[in-house]
């Protein structure tokens, strides 16, 4: 089994009367940590109850909050139980219906599970303020992945494993790029039940989510929509160009992006700006949370760095790097890019510091500072930079900002500085 980061602080907030509520895409391993959870709590002699609402034997407890309510004290009395809920998302009006049992300050802690549209539907940020934690499960991360595949003999001194072993490592990262980090993937050792599995993967989340949950009229467009981004990751949206390519209305078209990105398919990052009039200030960009479905819909699942755009996936890679170290901080990720075409891939802000963040992939040889980099540093003097390759180690200072160089698996220990 793939022993996921989060599986820590939901144990923690077990003892949290708050509802916990996991979500994330399909098939990313939410019902396992659920059931995982459910194990050792029975373990340690604790009452458990569990309900699935794909199942109808367990939907029809949902009709109403009473009907579940004397359900749940028929199976656990009045004393203190954990009460698990999978696929929240089927019930209608979801969060009202938690809201208005979790009111009961009833002896029982809530442990729910839903996909991306649950939010959608339910309106749950809203619905249930004050009364839930939300815990985000994506797709196996490379830090899960690299663990899983050495199975677990470097978990503690992953960082001294990644420098030391870098042919290795640099198999892993090949791996990773071609198939991604869907669970079921992950654990697959036969290329060709791979491509069936993300089949099925991609096929579950349109028909369920896309389809059925959210009635998306016009499926055969937003499928095409996202083969369309899958080709465009790292690189500035034009929607009035995707709208013209599939027949649709701009609008639609910025629809049926927030639909995707709230069913934790995409992220679109924002640029960074101080001067509006020089900068481009609107249009995002696009990143995939997983890079085998990525390269599913772009018709090349398993091509990786064989990929003729396999410089835009290295740098999807490393946002995905950046995002998972940094989601608990108080840092926010943008791009730069102004109107004469000078641009940096990743810009990391907090208040009082901004750091650039240049991707190369490839096996740097000397530390040479490109032009838009060098452009950024003159207009913000930013205290430090990072160009993130392959193997290439060592730092420089352009004026008072110290550039370095980092191998990818160096920028662990680097975002962990920050």
């Amino acid at each position: 089994m793939i022993q996921r980061n989060l599986l820590t602080p939901l144990r923690e907030h077990l003892s949290a009367p708050e509802i916990t509520v996991i979500t994330g895409p399909r098939q990313a391993g939410k019902t396992t940590l659920m059931r995982l959870l459910q194990k050792e709590l029975a373990h340690a002699g604790l009452e458990t109850l569990f309900f699935d609402l794909d199942f109808e034997a367990d939907a029809q407890y949902f009709r109403s909050q009473l009907r579940l309510i004397e359900k749940i004290r028929l199976e656990l009395g009045n004393q203190r139980g954990i009460v698990f809920i999978d696929e929240i998302q089927r019930k209608e009006n979801a969060s009202l219906f938690l809201k208005g049992i979790y009111d009961q300050k009833l002896p029982f802690k809530f442990v729910v599970s839903g996909s991306g549209s649950m939010a959608l539907k339910a309106k749950i940020q809203e619905s249930l303020a004050g009364r839930k934690r939300l815990f985000e499960l994506k797709s196996v991360t490379f830090e899960e992945f690299v663990n899983f595949k050495t199975q677990y003999r470097y978990v503690h001194k992953l960082h001294e494993f990644m420098a030391l072993e870098k042919d290795r490592l640099d198999l892993l990262l090949e791996e990773y790029m071609n198939f991604g980090g869907y669970p079921r993937i992950v654990t697959e050792t036969r290329r060709s039940e791979k491509r069936h599995l993300m089949d099925e993967i991609f096929r579950s989340y349109v028909e369920r989510d896309i389809v059925y949950l959210l009635g998306i009229d016009r499926p055969d467009v937003f499928i095409s929509l996202v083969k369309l981004l899958s080709v465009q990751i790292g690189r500035h949206l034009k929607y009035a160009q995707l709208a013209t390519h599939l027949g649709i209305s701009v609008p639609t078209v910025k629809k049926y992006l927030w639909l995707i990105e709230k069913t934790f398919v995409i992220d679109r990052v924002v640029p960074f700006f101080r001067n509006p009039k020089k900068e481009i200030t609107k249009a995002p960009e696009i990143y995939f949370h997983d890079l085998g479905l990525c390269n599913y819909a772009a018709g090349q699942f398993g091509a990786g760095r064989n990929r003729p755009d396999s410089g835009f996936l290295f740098q999807n890679f490393v946002y995905q790097l950046v995002r998972d170290q940094l989601r608990l901080s108080d840092w926010d990720i943008r791009f730069w890019r102004t109107t004469d075409k000078a641009e940096v891939d990743l810009i990391l802000i907090r208040p009082m510091e901004t750091i650039p963040v240049e991707v190369k992939f490839m096996d740097i040889k000397q530390k040479t500072i490109q032009r838009s980099l060098r452009t950024f540093i003159k207009k913000y003097h930013p205290q430090r930079a990072f160009v993130v390759n392959l193997s290439l180690e060592g730092s420089v200072m352009v004026d008072d900002t110290k550039v370095f160089f980092l191998p990818y698996h160096k920028l662990y220990a680097a975002l962990c500085d920050l």
